[in-house]
């Protein structure tokens, strides 16, 4: 976990900071947003998205780990099915502060933190999506580069029947050029007489 700050803890002792976290984290990830101290939660946002991190490998060490410190097994589910599924796309920064204003009892001051589940930025989805396309179109390159070659050794009855085709697509563009010619020369003339 993150290495603590120096000088007095949260809740005392190491322990019980360490216990105040978790159960931060877990309400956290069950509620997806609560509201808290700002030291609270500048202390969980690292806390928090650590944890998030294993929830994204999704393997039995990181799911294990996990359960070692949110002891609630429901909420590690939650974590690892919907919350990674949400952040997939997301290479960090699962958590907001929102800094609320002051407490009205002891005027102490408070902050929202809430999980980032909206999808990435649409720039970001741009240049996925780019390299994903360039990716696809370097394979397409070289399944045609495989492809040559056998191509290179198609039979020449092909090749000559190929030939025999061209003359005739010669002949038919010969026959349409002249009525080609008369449909252009007829606006024209249309223009000159309207002169």
């Amino acid at each position: 976990m993150p290495t603590p700050t120096k000088g007095p803890r949260l809740g005392g002792g190491p322990a019980h900071e360490r216990l105040m976290l978790a159960n931060l984290a877990a309400s956290l990830f069950e509620h997806k947003r609560i509201t808290t101290t700002v030291t609270k939660a500048k202390r969980l946002k690292p806390y928090a998205e650590r944890l998030v991190t294993f929830a994204k490998r999704g393997d039995l060490a990181s799911r294990r780990r996990v359960l070692g410190l949110i002891s609630n097994k429901g909420v590690v589910h939650e974590l690892f099915t919907d919350i990674a599924q949400a952040v997939e796309n997301r290479d960090g920064g699962y958590t907001r502060i929102t800094k609320i204003g002051n407490r009205k009892g002891d005027n102490a001051p408070m902050a929202v933190i809430e999980l980032v589940l909206e999808p990435v930025s649409a720039k970001q989805a741009v240049v996925a999506e780019a390299t994903s396309a360039a990716k696809r179109d370097a394979d397409k390159k070289e399944a045609a580069a495989a492809a040559a070659p056998a191509a290179e050794e198609a039979p020449a009855a092909e090749e000559a029947a190929a030939t025999e085709e061209a003359p005739a697509a010669e002949e038919a563009a010969t026959e349409e050029a002249p009525a080609a010619e008369e449909a252009a020369e007829a606006p024209a003339a249309e223009e000159k007489d309207a002169k």
